[in-house]
């Protein structure tokens, strides 16, 4: 039935080649080009000093060519971001409370209390895979998210303050 379907739309296959109309062919005009002069206004009618490249009828250096609205228009539009001095470390207070940005830990500390043992936390990237999530750095992996929450981090160390690093 599919192929009843198919054939119904498809033409008959001919050996004859279909005759196509012949465009007609529109005359050339000639293209007059500037003869090179002797006085300094054939620079500027020169087809190669006006494009940029060397002539040797004008000189050994070619003349600025100024640039064309569309490439200004497109160096205008990229919209390239200035490169951005790295932020300056804040000054916190040794009092002040800190969230911990460390994998696994998130706890809130004060800097007086930061050290080497504070934090507990996983060094590697979370890994969630099909169904199975853990954490690359200790190589566990569970089935269940709320398993995964409860897993223990496997490293110690400082709390860290800063997302970055």
């Amino acid at each position: 039935m599919i192929s009843v379907y198919f054939w119904k739309f498809q033409g008959k296959h001919t050996t004859e080649k279909p005759v196509l109309a012949k465009a007609t062919a529109i005359p050339k005009q000639p293209v007059s080009f500037p003869t090179p002069s002797a006085n300094g206004s054939s620079k500027d009618a020169c087809l190669r000093c006006r494009q940029g490249f060397f002539c040797s009828d004008h000189g050994s250096h070619a003349r600025e060519t100024p640039k064309s609205s569309v490439s200004a228009h497109v160096e205008s539009s990229l919209d390239i971001p200035e490169p951005q001095p790295p932020k300056a470390k804040e000054i916190v207070d040794i009092n002040q409370p800190q969230t911990c940005k460390n994998k696994g830990c998130g706890k809130s500390f004060k800097e007086k209390d930061n050290h080497a043992t504070a934090c507990s936390y996983h060094p590697g990237p979370p890994v969630f895979h099909d169904r199975v999530r853990g954490w690359k750095c200790c190589d566990v992996h569970v089935n269940e998210f709320d398993e995964f929450m409860s897993i223990p981090p496997c490293t110690k160390g400082w709390h860290n303050p800063d997302p970055v690093s």
